[in-house]
């Protein structure tokens, strides 16, 4: 058996809540972490993430250091894995500004992001070709590991608990193991004792396995036509996932079925490829969780990760709560996520 001991040095691009879970979790495994971000000033020396019940009890704590700046030049040159964390909107200017600095003296650079619907690998694929990059290995997890909220921005996070099961796509394939070994094992097995990863055969897997990109867009669009997404004041704002109510979930499950037809399709055009965990969203809740919830519906009314969070919502000028349309959940889920998985369909046709 192969074994890999090698600690890396690990670019973390973005400032998003799972930063936050990085930076301490990696420092604790030995890894030397960097952070690029705009806003190098507002990070503390030590990050500390808490990992934290649905009660707000603190079960466990980490913390890490990072060397942190705006500049590309001064954190990626030396990175042996860069991951993204940050909308997904933003991946490909992320990408064209920090390939110029990928090393290409090193054998491989891991390039990855923490959450990989959108077709994260073409993205990288276009950016081996404008900047004639050879040792590039491109990686995208299914799901975010971890539910997480940065309470304090630079400084502290609460990791509210993990998946059973993590799923993550590699290019080349045969690089998944040595990825698993010396990367991906630091991101939850190790610390959290739970969420080992397993190898997607395609990236197609994860962009067409349904979770935020038919979950967002659904549920807003089920509170619009319920409330006209507006309220009077936030304490009659309902909550995101614990207030799921029929009509969101009859918006949900009918999008869930056409995926389920893309998918279809996907299996029949491609008849060599397992598609193992190509899922509609209650399997791969089912999977990743390891719950038994009989309907989309009682996942979220029920979830014991899920329950604080609250609806994406901002202040309008006569004082009333109206929907947030500048969020991830409509400038990534919509056209990085349904409007993708349009196009696709539209190419088996």
């Amino acid at each position: 058996m192969i074994t890999f001991t090698s600690k890396l040095t690990v670019s973390i691009v973005g400032g998003g809540n799972s930063a936050h879970v990085l930076i301490p979790f990696l420092s604790t495994a030995g890894h030397n972490v960097n952070l690029l971000t705009r806003r190098p000033n507002d990070w503390n020396d030590v990050v500390t993430c808490d990992i934290t019940t649905m009660e707000n009890k603190v079960t466990k704590t980490f913390t890490g250091t990072c060397k942190k700046s705006s500049d590309p030049k001064d954190v990626i040159p030396e990175a042996d894995a860069i991951i993204l964390c940050m909308p997904v909107h933003q991946y490909r200017n992320a990408l064209d500004r920090l390939a110029p600095y990928i090393n290409q003296s090193k054998e491989e650079v891991f390039v990855g992001t923490i959450y990989g619907q959108a077709g994260f690998n073409w993205m990288v694929h276009e950016m081996e070709r404008e900047h004639s990059l050879s040792n590039v290995v491109c990686f995208a997890m299914g799901l975010i590991p971890w539910i997480c909220r940065t309470t304090n921005y630079g400084s502290h996070v609460r990791n509210y608990g993990g998946k059973q099961i993590n799923i993550c796509a590699v290019t080349p394939s045969q690089k998944f193991d040595k990825l698993n070994k010396i990367l991906l094992e630091d991101l939850s097995w190790n610390p959290m004792g739970m969420g080992k990863f397993v190898q997607a055969c395609s990236f197609l897997s994860l962009t067409l396995s349904v979770d935020n990109q038919i979950i967002h867009p659904s549920r807003c669009f089920g509170l619009w036509k319920k409330y006209g997404g507006k309220w009077v004041s936030a304490d009659q704002v309902p909550y995101f996932y614990r207030e799921f109510d029929d009509t969101s979930t009859e918006i949900l499950t009918n999008i869930d079925n056409d995926y389920s037809a893309v998918r279809a399709a996907v299996r029949k055009y491609f008849p060599d490829r397992p598609f193992t965990y190509m899922l509609s969203y209650l399997d791969l809740e089912r999977l990743t969780h390891e719950s038994k919830h009989p309907s989309i519906k009682s996942s979220f009314r029920n979830s014991s990760q899920l329950g604080l969070v609250k609806t994406p919502t901002i202040e309008a000028e006569d004082g009333t709560r109206v929907l947030d349309t500048q969020c991830r959940f409509f400038t990534d889920d919509i056209p990085y996520g349904l409007l993708l998985a349009k196009w696709v369909a539209e190419q088996l046709e």
